[in-house]
Parts: C-alpha cells; sequence; structure tokens
C-alpha cells in the first residue's frame, strides 16, 4: 500500500469530564477540552495526533489543515516550514498560553506536534512498524508512570452534569495518602507526585511526609508550579532534603531557580521556566535545573523531542516528561517517544486515572492496548501508534463538547466563580 499524499484533514474538538483538581492558578473546570486529528491519504490510511483544543489553537490548527491536502507525509521538514508559514500569515504568529501556567513566544511547535505526530502514525502504519521504530527503536518494552496526585475538592460546586466524582475530598495529609493508596492499588504506581502550590509550604511539607511514612520505598516528588520565594523554595529543599527524588519548579523563572539550586543539593526539575529550546542555553549556563520535563505537545512534536533528549544527555541533565489532562491517542504518543529514549529515565506523568472521576465514557480510542500494569504502559507493538479510534466514542465526546459549553480552559475563571477574591499564588509563600 503506497501512502501518495494528504487528501483530507479532519479535526474534531472533544471534552470529557474533569474533577475540581486544584493547582497555584485555581482549579480544573468539570469538562476537559482536547482536540483529535485525522490525517486521511488517498491510499486510505489515517493517521492520528492529539492536542489541546483551545478556541485560538483550534483556529490555527485550522489554519494549517486548510492546505494541508496534497503534502507528503514524510516531509515533515517541509510541514514545519508550511506551519510557520501559515502562521505567520494567518494569526500573526504570536505566542500561545495554556492554562494559564504554560506561556511560550511561539505557536509554531505546538501546532505543529499534531500534525507531526499524525504524519509518524501514517508513516509507521504504510511500514506496518510501530512508530517507535521510527524514533531509533524501543530501548524498553514497558514505559512506567508517576502516580499524580492533587489536592481536591469533593466535587465541583453546583449542579453540573459530568457524573458524580468518585475520587472525594483531599485536602489534608491524611486525604492525600487515602488517595495515593488509591492510585497504588489501582494502577501499581511506583513513584508519586503531588502537585502543590495550593497550600501554605508547611502543609505541603507534611503531606510528602505522610506520604514517605505511608509508602518508604516510593520516590515522592513535589510540583508547586512557582507558588514559592527562592528563600521558602530552599528552606522547604533544607526540609525535604532526603525525602523527595525532586522539587518541580518551586519557584518561577530560570534566574529564581538557578538561585535555589545553588543553595540545595536536591535536583530541581521542571516543566515552566524551560519549555521551549531558546530556554536551554540560559538555564543550562545558570545550572538552574537538573531535570527537564519533555512535552512533545510543546517540544514539537517527538522527533524535536528526541532533539530535546540529546541536549540534555550532553549537558548531564535528567529527563523525565509533563502531563495535562489527556486522552490515548496522546498517552500512546508518549509512550512510544519515552520507549525510544534511552536517558529518560524518570517515571513520566500522566494525568490518565483522573479520567475515572464519572461513570462516562472518557477516551476515543478503543480499550485494551494502553493499560496500566504495575505503574507502567507497554509499548504498543502494532503499526503506528498502535491504537485504534472508536468512532461511536469519538463522535459522543464530541457531542459533549458541543452541549458542555467550555471552549477555553480558564483555572482561575472557575476559581473566582467559587472564591471571587481569589488570587494565583505564584510567588506568594
Amino acid at each position: 500500500m503506497t501512502i501518495n499524499r494528504i487528501s483530507r484533514v479532519v479535526l474534531t474538538p472533544v471534552a470529557f469530564a474533569d474533577p475540581p483538581l486544584l493547582n497555584v492558578v485555581g482549579v480544573h473546570q468539570p469538562w476537559a477540552l482536547r482536540a483529535i486529528l485525522e490525517l486521511h491519504t488517498d491510499s486510505g490510511l489515517v493517521g492520528l495526533g492529539e492536542t489541546y483544543a483551545d478556541e485560538t489553537h483550534l483556529a490555527r490548527l485550522e489554519a494549517v489543515a486548510d492546505v494541508l491536502p496534497g503534502h507528503d507525509p514524510y516531509d515533515t521538514h517541509g510541514l514545519y516550514r508550511l506551519v510557520a508559514d501559515v502562521l505567520g500569515k494567518e494569526t500573526g504568529g504570536a505566542g500561545a498560553s495554556f492554562g494559564g501556567m504554560l506561556d511560550v513566544d511561539s505557536a509554531v511547535d505546538t501546532v505543529y506536534s499534531p500534525f507531526e505526530v499524525a504524519c509518524l502514525d501514517l508513516v509507521a502504519r504504510e511500514a506496518d512498524r510501530p512508530v517507535s521504530d521510527l524514533l531509533g527503536g524501543a530501548v524498553r518494552d514497558r514505559v512506567p508512570f508517576s502516580g499524580y496526585l492533587f489536592y481536591k475538592w469533593a466535587g465541583h460546586p453546583g449542579s453540573t452534569d459530568n457524573g458524580p466524582d468518585e475520587w472525594g475530598e483531599a485536602l489534608n495529609p491524611d486525604q492525600i495518602v487515602a488517595q495515593a493508596k488509591r492510585m497504588v492499588d489501582g494502577w501499581g504506581f511506583g513513584s508519586l507526585k503531588l502537585k502543590g502550590g495550593v497550600f501554605p509550604p508547611e502543609e505541603e511539607c507534611a503531606a510528602i511526609e505522610a506520604l514517605r511514612t505511608a509508602f518508604p520505598g516510593l520516590p515522592l516528588r513535589l510540583d508547586p508550579n512557582g507558588a514559592w520565594t527562592p528563600e521558602t523554595s530552599i528552606r522547604v529543599a533544607e526540609r525535604l532534603a532526603g525525602v523527595v527524588e525532586y522539587l518541580e519548579d518551586p519557584t518561577p523563572g530560570i534566574d529564581a531557580m538557578a538561585r535555589v539550586a545553588a543553595s540545595t543539593d536536591v535536583p530541581l526539575a521542571t516543566n515552566m521556566c524551560v519549555i521551549a529550546f531558546e530556554h536551554l542555553a540560559p538555564a543550562v549556563a545558570a545550572d538552574a535545573v537538573q531535570i527537564v520535563l519533555s512535552d512533545h505537545h510543546l517540544w514539537g512534536g517527538l522527533r524535536r523531542s528526541a532533539l530535546l533528549a540529546g541536549i540534555t544527555e550532553t549537558f548531564g541533565m535528567g529527563l523525565s516528561m509533563h502531563s495535562n489532562s489527556h486522552l490515548g491517542v496522546s498517552l500512546a504518543a508518549m509512550v512510544h517517544l519515552a520507549a525510544a529514549t534511552p536517558n529518560l529515565t524518570y517515571a513520566c506523568d500522566t494525568h490518565y486515572p483522573w479520567k475515572t472521576c464519572s461513570g462516562m465514557a472518557q477516551d476515543v480510542v478503543r480499550p485494551g492496548v494502553l493499560d496500566f500494569t504495575d505503574g507502567s504502559v507497554a509499548v504498543p507493538t502494532g503499526p503506528g501508534l498502535g491504537v485504534e479510534l472508536d468512532r461511536d466514542l469519538l463522535g459522543e465526546l464530541h457531542e459533549r463538547y458541543l452541549s458542555c459549553g467550555v471552549r477555553r480552559r480558564e483555572d482561575t475563571v472557575y476559581m473566582r466563580s467559587v472564591v471571587p477574591d481569589f488570587t494565583p499564588n505564584t510567588a506568594r509563600w
């Protein structure tokens, strides 16, 4: 079978139920948004990608989709130039912001990423090989993930139609430990990460220490998303030395992170101050971070993420993987990328278990390929990404997008609908 050229592009925004997970800028809305990208070819193959689905991002995706028919899916360099050209002409080439915490000067990489993933899916399907083979081959057959813990409300306030929240409240150390036990018992995670920046650092340190008592052998991480000053970050690092595997973004910005790094042996990780290639040189020069959390949605797809891995290896930096609320197409891409990245030795983040917060259909891929066993996902061995769309579920989640009323992620706006005087906690403590 010959791929020939891309014949049409189908972009489908979807929504799935999201629990009230608290963070530095507010709280998750009742619905999380994603966009599913399908690249159809005149030979009948279909390649899949997944990305964010806020209105601005969708408009940029659609502008690229309009001019993509006729493109050769093997020509990803040409695809990158096409995206840059379209964004420069159609949308002014402006930056992008996602969830109030991730801001990039150029939207090219975030728009290019799902198209690149879908092209690699097409190429690998034609070759009857997994995508990991296009990235140099899998060096591991299972990819470990970390259980992602959140402070959260018992449920969304007011009347919502996204089903019951089965996880319940988590606002103190005992409740965080209970949440962690459910994660470990249900998915077998071998490490745990707590999303902080919600309560004063002393309370969040107490939660980490309670987790250490409950899970003495598991690596622990704390991520306050820049909620602390450098001075507070240093004090927390002193308190949690020997307790945490690393601190993630304790304070905002490369300069502040460098101040903290110079005062502690606790490794510092980031997915906030180093999220684009132009951030690497100043971060390395300042020795600001020891671990970079990659994210193919932000860094420009799978091959550019592999380039990032080579740079971090060159400078002796560790590598893990960031997660946002995602579905199975993204999870499959993450697994292939992690499998083919030798120096990605820290367990990856994932929001995937939080899709169990309601009794509704919560994914667009057919089940059975991306199961968690002992905290890990086996690398799909089928052609391409190894996953297939369930058309009925895709339609159901698209109808949910049309009816839910959410069109962009706005954690702060939603929080202020409940707590009118709320101010984001960035560098507050």
